[in-house]
């Protein structure tokens, strides 16, 4: 018999619908997995017990036809997201017991379509690494191999929905955020265009490099969420692009038309040799596309490892968000070291690192400029070892890094949308990912043809054994619980 958490989102908010489940029954569902699990896979910083079952009481009050497609379905929101009257830390011990007086755009949104948070999800500190592993919270762990880290810098929340704590979870992606910790637990994460959704109502706008986004099981799940985060707020720095008639939803269940698709494997942001796992995954999603109808052609590469020395300074700029002078201390090495490179910049190296980047990658563009989608690894490598970045040598861990993520940022500084599609699996049964990445603006695009090659692969929605272990509030992370699926 197929429990709660095994529906999709959008099952369980149809459940709600046809008064087979309550929203506060699907919460302490969830939270009992979370009590069970989260610590386990590192899932959670702050898990809002209470708070999550007097909202899911208010979800249930709401008249049947003022619902949306997610009214009353559990979810989280990462810990860089500012959540009013709850701890958000960050990822960082700097701000261990931090409380904003305000929410963010998209926790607003989130609440008013009936969603249900959880709590916050475990993130890298500042968000400045693709793994998950600070000092607030244990680190976020691959489900499917508890070896393994669940990556960042959402990796939290992909551990939360792999091993069906939350159906879907918010994320954020300024450098691959969402897609790596997707491509890492088999999930489909999504980074939309640039403007689509709201960075606000605090922040710079980071030279337009991160965004928020969904994270869940299926490409139609992602969707629905994305309809929710993806309201037009005045005075957001970059213009959202139009959204499809019907909503995103609406395009996830339509056929795309025969689409040119080009295809490459070459890495951007390295001269890093490129797993084969990682290169069969892409492969397969060639064979599948062009199965369906599409043209599929090989491309070379839009950028190349002469980008990096501007995307890295341009990261050092990032790590510097405001800290309090007499908590820098309690930064993570990694994060001290971005952050003392980025305060020996200068205006004029930084704004030549911008302009020069732009050039690349307007360069790049018009190099495929024929083409309506890309395909590509989302990694070079299927997974990572937790610990294995952090062990090492700040310089050496950040250098690690983008040898082993040398793709997702050159989207992310196009403002390309662009996804994490679980379409591999290793021999071990592993999850592998592919990146499929659209024209800035053509979200509806992107997302249909996702869906298109979901169904093509007969489904997403698979699950690690740890899936079915949550009667134990103990899992040995040692053991063999957590490896394979289901």
């Amino acid at each position: 018999m197929a429990e709660p958490h095994d529906l999709t989102a959008l099952e369980q908010a149809a459940a709600i619908r046809r008064g087979e489940l309550s929203s506060v029954e699907l919460v302490d569902h969830h939270l009992r997995r979370v009590d069970a699990l989260a610590d386990t896979v590192g899932a959670f910083v702050t898990v809002t017990a209470e708070r999550a079952r007097a909202a899911a009481r208010a979800a249930d009050a709401v008249p049947a036809e003022a619902r949306g497609p997610l009214h009353g379905v559990p979810t989280a929101i990462k810990d860089l997201t500012l959540t009013a009257g709850v701890r958000t830390t960050f990822g960082s011990a700097a701000f261990a017991e931090f409380v904003p007086p305000v929410d963010a755009d998209v926790v607003r949104f989130l609440t008013a379509a009936g969603l249900v948070s959880l709590g916050k999800t475990t993130t890298s500190e500042l968000g400045c690494s693709l793994y998950s592993e600070g000092r607030v919270a244990p680190p976020a762990r691959n489900p499917w191999d508890l070896a393994y880290t669940a990556g960042g810098s959402s990796g939290g929340a992909a551990a939360a929905v792999a091993a069906g704590l939350a159906p879907v979870a918010q994320g954020s992606d300024g450098g691959g955020s969402l897609r790596i910790p997707a491509a890492l637990c088999g999930l489909v994460g999504y980074k939309p265009s640039r403007g689509l959704v709201s960075g606000g109502p605090l922040g710079f706008g980071a030279f337009g490099l991160p965004t928020n986004g969904p994270l869940g099981r299926t490409v139609t799940d992602v969707a629905a969420l994305l309809d929710v985060l993806a309201q037009p707020v005045p005075g957001e720095p970059y213009l959202p692009p139009a959204a499809p008639a019907g909503g995103y939803l609406g395009v996830a269940r339509a056929v795309p038309a025969r689409l040119r698709i080009g295809r490459f494997t070459t890495p951007m942001l390295a001269d890093e040799p490129v797993h084969p796992d990682c290169v069969a995954a892409v492969d397969r999603a060639a064979a599948l596309l062009a199965e369906a109808g599409h043209e599929v052609v090989e491309v070379p590469a839009p950028l190349g490892p002469e980008a990096w020395p501007m995307f890295e300074t341009v990261w050092y700029a990032l790590a510097l968000a405001p800290v309090p002078a007499d908590r820098e201390g309690d930064l993570l090495p990694l994060t001290r070291f971005l952050r003392e490179r980025g305060e020996a910049l200068g205006a004029a190296r930084l704004m030549a690192a911008l302009g020069e980047l732009q050039a690349q990658v307007r360069r790049g563009v018009r190099r495929t400029a024929g083409c309506d989608l890309l395909l590509c690894p989302t990694l070079a490598a299927p997974q990572a070892p937790v610990g294995a970045f952090a062990a090492l040598d700040p310089a050496e861990d950040f250098d690690r890094q983008r040898r082993f993520s040398p793709y997702c940022a050159v989207f992310n500084v196009s403002g390309d949308p662009s996804v994490s599609l679980p379409v591999g699996r290793t021999a071990e049964g592993l999850p592998v990912g592919v990146l499929l990445t659209g024209r800035y603006g053509d979200d509806a695009t992107l997302i249909a043809t996702a869906a298109q090659l979901e169904h093509c692969c007969g489904g997403w929605d698979q699950h690690p054994a740890i899936w079915r272990a949550a009667d134990s509030a103990n899992v040995n992370i040692t053991s063999e619980v957590g490896r394979g699926p289901s």
